[in-house]
């Protein structure tokens, strides 16, 4: 039996959804849109430091560019951890399965925007003659020692991201490996509180919809294997 016409979605509206859908995926497919996405972001700072001077900016423009590439990289390591569960919780979607195709590609560039991040870093405490003395001053400094362990297990799973290195270390190992990504995202998420006085609210929304796809995922796989066990 058919269920009575009021019950049913407008087919304008499930076929416009499916269509919005379908065009966001094939829009995400091509790689030269994600380096596109991933580049643009990184250039931000020339428009209020050369084209619409901000004073504010201005003021410190190193550091304004140095915490700008640390925001990027943050937006970007959690960005490639919500594929996973995108990809689990919306196993059909065409959207999630579109930005899985790049898993690899978003993950490296978030390491390229740390490493970069942490050369400006570099420079701003005066200059690589002196990497020494930044990285002793960083040890001593929870908040920039953090951030450092975060840029060498990125270092790790940049390295390892290659087919080769999958055949090399197998893929029960390579996998372990890789799940160290949730380590540095906690570590980056304590380097970007701990930075400031004052609670930023920018780590609630880079991070916050990360800790609630996981745990929806979470929640969908213990039901699975609830009912699964009845």
């Amino acid at each position: 039996m058919n269920e009575p016409a009021r019950l049913r979605p407008p087919l304008a509206r499930v076929a416009g959804v499916d269509a919005g859908m379908l065009f966001l995926a094939k829009f995400l497919r091509p790689k030269p849109v994600i380096w596109a996405l991933i580049i643009l972001p990184g250039l931000w700072p020339i428009w209020p430091l050369y084209i619409r001077q901000d004073p504010s900016a201005l003021a410190d423009g190193l550091k304004f560019i140095l915490l700008h590439l640390g925001f990027v990289a943050s937006v970007l390591l959690v960005a490639v951890l919500t594929f996973t569960p995108l990809r689990g919780l919306f196993p059909k979607s065409p959207v999630a399965l579109a930005l899985n195709r790049h898993r690899r590609l978003v993950g490296v560039s978030a390491f390229g925007y740390a490493a970069i991040h942490f050369s400006v870093h570099v420079l701003y405490e005066g200059g690589w003659e002196f990497i020494d003395t930044t990285l002793q001053t960083a040890v001593n400094k929870p908040f920039q020692l953090t951030g450092l362990i975060a840029l060498s297990i990125l270092l790790v799973l940049a390295a390892t991201s290659l087919n080769s290195a999958i055949r090399w270390l197998g893929g029960k190992l390579w996998k372990n490996v890789h799940r160290l990504a949730y380590v540095a995202v906690a570590l980056v998420a304590y380097h970007q509180i701990s930075a400031k006085k004052v609670f930023p609210m920018e780590v609630v929304w880079i991070f916050g919809p990360l800790a609630v796809l996981e745990f929806a995922r979470f929640w969908k796989q213990r039901a699975k294997t609830r009912a699964v066990a009845r």
